[in-house]
């Protein structure tokens, strides 16, 4: 009974405000170590501004890196989905403090009914976020929810991409990517790929494969 009491008290402690403001400093600090060099973002933001909607895509691998830049979005009230595990209430609290709304759900937990709350906000605010392959993977194989989303609100996606001079990669699922301080990091948008809405199977399916074959080459190994 001892050791569950205590395995109840550190889950809570996690997602307490107390950590994830703690977490949420961390990482400002952390990332500012680190040397970005932006590439191709204007583009998809003079869409927006246009009247257009745009959904920024990663690999569950590569999120870490676009925390500190992804603050200066905060101005077009962007939304995000993140899973309901524990894990996921702590990165939804740092999401939060960085101007992010945070949609609750994935694919295997509360998918349809967050996912409609994606759309709502992308609708009204015209940018979101999509971790293509989150939140358990497998690494590098795009789940069809970001087709439907696109597909819903007829946004364009923009892939966008990770890599550094020197980093650590964990033994995970994903082989998460962690620069390392001072390393210099390049964040790379991608084309505005517009996908035109379709009820025929085999095409969706074509459609989520080309974006997974356009995306799959730009994976740390």
């Amino acid at each position: 009974m001892k050791d569950v009491h205590l395995k109840f008290q550190k889950k809570h402690l996690l997602k307490s405000d107390l950590f994830v403001s703690f977490l949420y400093r961390f990482i400002r600090t952390y990332s500012w170590t680190l040397r970005l060099q932006i590439e191709n973002e204007k583009k998809w933001q003079a869409h927006i501004r246009a009247g257009g909607s745009v959904l920024l895509c990663a690999w569950h691998q590569q999120f870490f890196s676009a925390i500190r830049h992804f603050q200066e979005y905060r101005c077009f009230k962007p939304s995000i989905m993140i899973s309901r595990s524990n894990d996921g209430a702590i990165i939804a609290g740092v999401a939060e403090r960085s101007g992010w709304h945070t949609v609750r759900g994935s694919s295997s937990k509360g998918g349809a009914a967050a996912l409609r709350d994606v759309i709502r906000n992308l609708r009204r605010s015209n940018l979101a976020a999509h971790i293509v392959d989150g939140p358990r993977g497998p690494a590098g194989e795009v789940k069809a929810g970001v087709i439907r989303l696109a597909h819903q609100t007829g946004s364009v996606i923009v892939p966008f991409y990770v890599s550094t001079t020197s980093g650590w990669q964990f033994n995970s699922w994903d082989r998460f990517l962690l620069p390392k301080p001072f390393s210099k990091v390049r964040l790379h948008f991608g084309p505005l790929l517009k996908f035109t809405a379709t009820n025929d199977a085999t095409t969706f399916e074509e459609q989520r494969l080309r974006l997974e074959n356009i995306m799959r080459p730009n994976l740390v190994p």
